[in-house]
């Protein structure tokens, strides 16, 4: 029998049947199945085919069954879904006008397919004609898609999907619920308040979704615009939140990378988001990094597995410990043979430009903070264009890049400045006593290269000056120490009463090849001048040097020495007689010196 002739037959029997016999499945044969599918699916560009059996069952309402369907593409024949069951509730009113039409389809247990790549257009056909009647109105379409049992084969690789798209007839708005796995997490996506009509037509329509996961959740409520002739031919506008406990696990889900990831963990971004093809604009955004909280603005950039990401971000306050402790524990001084690789911090192309009212980076305190990051050809430069710290200024720049002679090694150029700085309050801040006061000023320039931490610093070069105006020494003075030829009144350190005002100290470090010179150090009081000579070693921690202290006034005997020497944490001390013979400038790395330390130990603190 035809299909023409069928159809009729079928609304008749339908009417006239019991409850029970039509609720019972009928056997067909498999090609009259698909001769009575063929045509509907056919206006959607959709070529079916089977390879088991066909039923029927006539009520509650007519439903044909088909096992072992296979969906394809009608022009190109590539597969779309394969295997499982195919199930196709017929429209009642339809049957009775004698045409065919599908109320509801679902499939269960198959395989659907996703394109290869950018040439495969398998999907293209079926959704240009999907989208055309879609514009219909309600009886041009299917009103319920049903997926359940199913699998998604190619890159994006979902198990267990489960998938719910209603239309109903008698309203606008389309919905949908999906429940899957993914790469051995569960996940659920729904949305709402779509109007495919509008859509299909070139409109704008609304749309809500959530993506939740364990790890984390995503959410976005605005407006969905298909735009055929530009790349990925949807636009999206609205306002949206990401949120993960994890940032670097969800990115490699996604196998995408990003600049800095390793400092990243808790992360939450929400805002206003706009996208076209692969770009995705944020011109109102907020930033949650762990207890961190910036607004501003920014873009990004997903055709790539690399993410290219510019934003402008300004905060009340930021805590720089938490999000720089990996990269503090990666270069600590308790682990010199750990390698210094910029990879897992280069894996994407990041401007950023910062600002901050406050920032803490561990003991320091910073105000009024503009900062700038760039990532960029596997390279990192991050730079302190402004920083208030203790009444003075902190300005620096680091940047780091693949050494040239050696890939797997890294270079290293900084440099900073210090300006009128309270060089007491600072060392109060760090954890040290304030054993000087005044306002400092300084310059680091400093480079070096290396695999790990141990040659990087052995390979260090650069010039290092530092100078005091009108500060003092908290502590000790210096003027009672020429007096006593070199000892210190008893009681004199624990009473911290001395004190040794200047007019301006200086120290001035070049470094080669990990060890620092002192090319200048001196200390310029009233009644008193002092100098350092002497060096000190970047790879073995120690120090050598020679102080000197003179009185101004004429005719004054001359002064004592000082010997300095040992490791930075206990430095030995002693007092030289005026006839011994000069420091020798390449002792560097010697014993700390036998003999009675006059001064105590740690005379960092006490000489000049």
């Amino acid at each position: 029998m035809s299909p023409h002739r069928l159809i009729p037959a079928l609304a008749a029997t339908a009417l006239v049947l019991g409850c029970g016999a039509g609720a019972m499945p009928w056997s067909i044969g498999t090609g009259t199945a698909l001769r009575l599918l063929s045509d509907e699916l056919g206006a959607y560009g959709i070529g079916l085919t089977a390879d088991g059996p066909a039923t029927l069952r006539l009520l509650p309402l007519p439903r044909l069954d088909l096992h072992g369907a296979r969906l394809a593409d009608a022009a190109g024949g590539l597969p779309l879904a394969e295997g499982g069951r195919l199930s196709v509730v017929l429209d009642p009113v339809g049957l009775l006008s004698g045409r065919l039409g599908i109320g509801s389809l679902s499939l269960d247990g198959a395989r659907l397919h996703r394109p290869d790549g950018p040439g495969d257009t398998r999907w293209e056909g079926p959704l240009r004609r999907v989208a055309e009647r879609a514009r219909g109105g309600w009886s041009g379409h299917p009103h319920r898609l049903v997926l359940s049992r199913a699998a998604v084969a190619g890159a994006l690789a979902l198990g267990d999907l489960a998938l719910d798209i209603a239309w109903p007839a008698w309203r606008g708005v389309a919905e949908a619920q999906a429940g899957f796995t993914w790469r051995g997490e569960a996940a659920r996506l729904t949305l709402s308040e779509l109007r495919p009509a509008e859509l299909a037509g070139g409109g704008a329509s609304p749309v809500a979704a959530r993506l939740v996961w364990a790890g984390g959740s995503l959410s976005a409520d605005g407006q969905a615009q298909l735009r055929p002739g530009e790349p990925g031919g949807l636009r999206l506008a609205g306002e949206g939140r990401l949120e993960t406990r994890s940032l670097p696990r969800l990115l490699a889900a996604l196998d995408r990378d990003a600049a800095l990831l390793p400092l990243a963990e808790a992360f939450a971004l929400e805002g206003r988001f706009e996208t076209a093809g692969a770009a995705v604009m944020l011109p109102r955004l907020r930033v949650s990094l762990g207890r961190n909280v910036l607004d501003g603005a920014g873009s990004l950039n997903l055709a790539q597995p690399r993410l290219t990401v510019q934003a402008t971000l300004a905060a009340e306050s930021l805590d720089l410990a938490p999000l720089l402790a990996p990269l503090a524990a990666a270069l600590g001084a308790d682990a010199p043979a750990t390698l210094v690789s910029l990879t897992p911090y280069t894996g994407g192309d990041l401007d950023l430009r910062l600002s901050s009212a406050s920032a803490r980076l561990g003991p320091a305190a910073l105000e009024d903070l503009a900062a700038s990051v760039l990532v960029r050809d596997g390279a990192l430069e991050i730079a302190l264009n402004r920083a208030g710290l203790r009444g003075g200024t902190l300005k620096g720049r680091v940047a780091l890049a693949p050494a040239a002679a050696d890939p797997a090694g890294t270079e290293i150029r900084a440099q900073g400045s210090l300006d009128r700085v309270d060089l007491g309050a600072l060392l109060t801040d760090l954890g040290e006593a304030s054993w000087v006061q005044g306002p400092v000023q300084g310059h680091l320039a400093l480079e070096s290269r290396g695999r790990d931490l141990s040659e990087l610093v052995a390979r260090a070069a650069g010039r290092a000056t530092l100078a005091v105006e009108r500060g003092s020494l908290v502590g000790l003075d210096l003027t009672d120490v020429i007096q006593r030829n070199g000892g210190l009144a008893a009681g004199a350190l624990a009473r911290r009463n001395g004190r040794t005002p200047f007019e301006r100290a200086a120290l001035s470090v070049r470094f080669a090849d990990g060890v620092g010179e002192i090319g200048e150090g001196a200390l310029q009081a009233p009644s008193l001048t002092a100098s350092l000579r002497g060096g000190f070693s970047l790879t073995d921690r120690t120090l050598r040097a020679r102080a000197e202290l003179s009185p101004r006034l004429a005719g004054s005997r001359p002064g004592p020495f000082f010997d300095l020497a040992g490791p930075w944490e206990d430095v030995a001390v002693r007092v030289l007689r005026s006839d011994e013979p000069d420091l020798p400038a390449s002792a560097l790395t010697a014993e700390p010196l036998p003999g009675p330390a006059l001064l105590p130990a740690r005379a960092r603190a006490y000489a000049p």
